[in-house]
């Protein structure tokens, strides 16, 4: 008799073999790799294990990490530093860094010029991957099955897309996209507990999000998430950098090096006086010939206050969104190198009116967390029920006639996610159609952001609003939406994966939500004028229609005059802005056409029955 060894996907077929797997904290100034060995989660790698996300574009080659941190400042145009910033950015939003050539491509992705070649954000950041997956497979001593890359949780799908295919470049399978603060939840055991609401306010090197989890029995959904995806510690060191520059009377005038080492600078005194309770700018070191400045932390506190006061707003909007008090919230996690300035601690700890958690190294908790799904992702823990119900932070909807926004998944529906939803044609005969992805929160197309547009052809030429579309609309626990269409009747079909070409910036993020509420009544009122005027074109339509064909048949010419006059006047009212005016003169045609109507449909009816008995019908 032969026996099968049987597993579950993704489990070792040897009864006592682990998969390897590990959890990348792909971060803005700093990236770690963790693992799960003996049941302990543990960040990899010699002496600090923290890998700086920097690549230095060399003369014979490409360094990462330490040995590129020193090229910032004396080869500032070679060496890219917060890529992260860049992962799924527009031309514009990348150009912003002074210290890199960036150019613009056919794809529209925005390329870096480096003495290696033009490379994009999606290439940088694969190199900075590739340096982690040795430091593992060096570790572990052997191939990697799997990983789990952190990600913000209000980074767009574009973004999201960005690290997929980074970490494709760099030849890692990925597990699944997991959201950074639902990681730093797992991080802290939180899973573990019966049931709570926890608030994770995770502010690192170059990203800022806060995320409201609900945890119940062993299922982690995440109610909403806010956030910044350009701010964080580098806007810190940034105004450490002005205030420096203001007192030293330094002139830096497009220096991109001198630029660079005091941005090291006030990085080294803000880490200084996190400990201390005063520091000493070395500005001789320089050689502009400027005295060393004296900063104490109630001064840093002060030129920090803008900064932190720029995060309370997304968490009060996080709140607001899950419908909570902050009286509601048992927990606050604090993650990310920039928490670990005290006046940001004291900020949310004042907020809260609650000491916040602080236990875990704030720069190792991520990937931790990350280390710990992915253990579980792999198979090596099939009795684990946790469960990471994460959401999509913005609507996702169709265009529809009219330019129409029509929302098929709203913001803050959990993923993963499919929803359906049948349209049909707009005109006779109709055999083709337009499918147009949008996302965002208001009425009108052009108020919203275009994802993609793909063609559903072939649909029968049938009447016009007979033929049946279904849209289904699917997001992934990564957060990446695919969109496909069908006509039912005969099976045609079309489909996109959307990957947009760049991604949101903070501000236009924050633009969109700010803007649902701020223009919600002038929407409605647009929304409902678009849906007004697209009805008149319909019934414009069909009574020019019917006119053309057999008017002299059933009208005098009395009768075509005054049905000729009404159509007219619905045709001025189509072109104003007035939705009651318009209203008012279709119901006039309307009325105005009753007769014609009835006249049309009786003839209908006795050329059908001609010849019939009744019986027959």
């Amino acid at each position: 008799m032969a026996f099968l060894q049987i597993s579950e996907p993704g489990q070792a077929t040897a009864p006592h073999q682990r998969q390897l797997a590990v959890g990348i904290d792909l971060g803005t100034t700093h990236s770690l790799v963790a693992t799960v060995r003996s049941g302990v989660a543990e960040v990899l790698g010699e002496d600090n294990k923290i890998v700086p996300s920097i690549v230095h574009y060399a003369i014979d080659g490409i360094i990462v990490g330490k040995g590129a941190k020193p090229h910032r400042a004396a080869d500032p145009f070679n060496t890219v530093s917060s890529v992260k910033r860049m992962m799924g950015q527009s031309l514009s939003s990348v150009a912003k860094d002074n210290s890199l050539v960036v150019i613009e491509t056919e794809s529209n992705v925005p390329k870096i010029q480096t003495r290696s070649g033009d490379v994009t954000p999606i290439e940088v950041s694969s190199e900075i991957l590739k340096a982690l997956k040795k430091v593992a497979v060096d570790t572990l001593g052997d191939e990697l099955s799997g990983v789990v890359i952190t990600v913000p949780a209000y980074f767009d799908d574009a973004q999201r897309q960005a690290t997929k295919d980074a970490a494709k470049l760099a030849g890692l399978k990925v597990f699944r996209l997991l959201n950074e603060p639902t990681a730093a939840a797992v991080a802290y055991g939180l899973d573990k507990k019966q049931a709570g609401i926890f608030a994770i306010y995770d502010f690192g090197g170059g990203t800022f999000d806060v995320s409201i989890l609900k945890l119940n029995r062993g299922v982690f959904e995440v109610l909403s998430t806010a956030g910044d995806t350009q701010l964080g510690g580098d806007d810190m060191d940034a105004a450490i950098v002005e205030w420096i520059v203001e007192k030293s009377g330094l002139q830096l005038r497009n220096n991109v090096q001198l630029s660079e080492n005091l941005k090291i600078i006030a990085r080294n005194v803000k880490e200084t006086l996190t400990d201390e309770s005063e520091a000493i700018v070395k500005l001789h070191c320089l050689e502009q010939g400027v005295d060393d400045l004296s900063l104490s932390r109630e001064v840093l506190n002060t030129i920090l206050a803008p900064i932190i006061k720029k995060t309370i707003m997304p968490l009060r909007r996080a709140l607001r969104d899950a419908d909570l008090s902050k009286e509601d919230i048992n927990e606050i996690v604090m993650v990310g190198g920039s928490t670990r300035v005290l006046s940001v601690r004291d900020a949310i700890s004042t907020f809260f009116e609650k000491e916040v958690l602080t236990d875990l190294n704030p720069d190792e908790v991520v990937a931790i967390g990350a280390a710990i799904q992915a253990d579980v992702l792999a198979g090596n823990k099939p009795d684990d029920e946790m469960l990471l119900l994460d959401i999509n932070p913005l609507s996702l909807g169709l265009e529809t006639m009219g330019g129409l926004v029509e929302k098929v998944i709203p913001r803050n529906t959990t993923i993963p996610v499919a929803r359906a939803q049948e349209f049909t044609t707009y005109k006779d005969g109709q055999t083709a159609m337009v499918i147009h992805v949008l996302q965002g929160e208001r009425e009108l197309v052009e108020d919203c952001r275009s994802l993609a547009k793909f063609e559903l052809r072939g649909i029968p030429p049938l009447v016009a609003g007979s033929a049946r579309i279904r849209v289904t609309f699917q997001v992934d626990a990564d957060g990446l939406l695919a969109v496909s269409a069908e006509e039912i009747s005969i099976g045609v079909k079309a489909r996109v994966d959307v990957k947009p070409s760049y991604g949101l910036s903070d501000n236009e993020i924050e633009k969109m939500l700010r803007d649902s509420m701020s223009y919600a009544k002038e929407d409605m009122d647009g929304r409902k004028l678009r849906e007004a005027q697209v009805e008149a074109d319909r019934v414009i339509e069909a009574i020019e229609s019917a006119l053309k064909e057999d008017a002299e048949q059933y009208l005098s010419k009395d009768e075509q005059s005054k049905i000729e006059q009404a159509k007219q006047n619905l045709i001025t009212a189509r072109s104003g802005t007035n939705g009651d005016a318009l209203n008012t003169a279709m119901k006039a045609l309307e009325k105005v056409s009753e007769f014609y109507v009835a006249r049309r449909m009786n003839a209908s009816v006795q050329k059908a029955m001609a010849g019939q008995s009744v019986d027959t019908f």
